[in-house]
């Protein structure tokens, strides 16, 4: 199980009670958790040769392999080696994923698709690659590496159509050896007692993000896929395949367990005033001008201010406006104000005043906005 940090503070302080899960189903042994070093090696689709090695040696030895990629699609972007230019969404400020098998490039984000042009836009050249890796472009190199094996794809791709799923599990569970890639699908809910190998192709996502969950959901993730690894007779290996094999929290995850690493995640949010130690509230806004989300927020930020004086309310802090990570997203401009608090009272005690006021600004009319209380994201 991984509850998230705030559950467990709550746990911490009575105010739950936290029941542990001592030992796996049917008596299973945990899996062995390896963190392999990939700085300086050379990567194919992703894939490094030491992990080759390991996915050869669990088929020969007639079990099967579970590839987690969170990625979805051939390739993140497509890109001209002349020039630099990349497919970009037209409506929102992301890049388009190639889809190969469907020869389209697809915003993950407003749904956006088009046909890769046969030339860069920008030169003219022809030179234009793929770049990175999906789930797509996995299956493909592993199909050629390991042409004896069946690879099978599960993402959300793969399984739109009726059927498709029950598919896929009936020839996983036929227990035959093969290779399953895929996304956050195969993460829970699933028993493959044939599963003996997990290979994560990039856990380093999490620890760059300008989320401060980033690293909580990466964990808990990786736990998840984890489990489905040696849930029978055979003990159960992960490689976690990183440019980052010495970072902290890695290494607590790998070498100690969720609960290590949440007790470690936990001291860096009290350093660093983070929830669970603060509280947050976040007003979003959208607009089809840019600069409206903004104009708005700014007015709402200035009620907010005026407001803290006249109710004399201290140790509440407001953080922008500023535009939101991913500024236009299906056409629209999108800004965020975020409030911090030490305590939930003086939080409350201003949004209970400034919400009214907020619904009555000029500028509320010309947008789309939302106050989200503990937001879980601040995308």
């Amino acid at each position: 199980a991984t509850p998230s940090l705030e559950s467990l503070h709550n746990a911490h302080s009575g105010r739950y009670a936290l029941l542990k899960l001592t030992e796996r189903a049917g008596g299973a042994q945990p899996p062995r958790f390896l963190r392999l070093d990939i700085k300086s090696r050379p990567l194919d689709s992703g894939i490094s040769g030491p992990l080759q090695q390991a996915m050869a040696q669990t088929l020969a030895a007639g079990q099967q392999v579970l590839v987690f990629l969170n990625r979805r699609g051939f390739a993140p972007s497509m890109l001209c080696h002349d020039c630099g230019w990349i497919g970009q969404c037209p409506r929102c400020d992301a890049r388009m994923t190639l889809h190969q098998r469907h020869n389209e490039l697809r915003c993950h984000h407003c749904g956006h698709a088009e046909r890769p042009p046969h030339s860069c836009p920008d030169c003219a050249k022809l030179d234009l690659r793929p770049v990175g890796a999906g789930t797509e472009r996995a299956e493909e190199r592993l199909t050629t590496l390991f042409p004896d094996y069946p690879v099978l794809r599960i993402d959300r791709d793969s399984t739109s159509r009726k059927g498709s799923m029950e598919h896929l599990l009936t020839t996983i569970n036929r227990g035959e050896p093969c290779l399953l890639v895929g996304t956050q699908m195969l993460a829970k809910g699933h028993h493959f007692p044939r599963v003996t190998l997990v290979a994560i192709l990039d856990a380093d996502g999490g620890l760059f993000s300008a989320d401060f969950r980033a690293s909580e959901r990466m964990a808990q993730l990786i736990v998840q896929v984890a489990g489905r690894a040696g849930r029978a007779e055979e003990p159960g290996k992960v490689i976690i395949q990183t440019h980052l094999a010495d970072h902290p929290l890695l290494v607590q995850l790998a070498e100690q367990g969720y609960f290590a690493f949440a007790e470690q995640a936990l001291s860096e949010r009290r350093a660093a005033g983070l929830p669970p130690f603060s509280h947050l509230a976040l007003l979003r806004a959208e607009a089809t001008k840019p600069g409206q989300a903004e104009d708005f927020l700014d007015e709402a930020c200035s009620q907010a201010e005026q407001l803290m004086v006249q109710l004399d309310l201290t140790g509440v802090e407001l953080l922008g406006p500023v535009p939101a990570p991913m500024e236009r997203r299906a056409g629209r401009f999108r800004a965020q104000l975020l409030l911090q608090a030490n305590a939930r009272g003086p939080l409350h005690n201003l949004m209970n005043a400034w919400l009214p006021q907020v619904e009555t600004l000029p500028g509320s009319r010309s947008v789309r906005w939302s106050l989200d209380v503990d937001p879980i994201d601040l995308f």
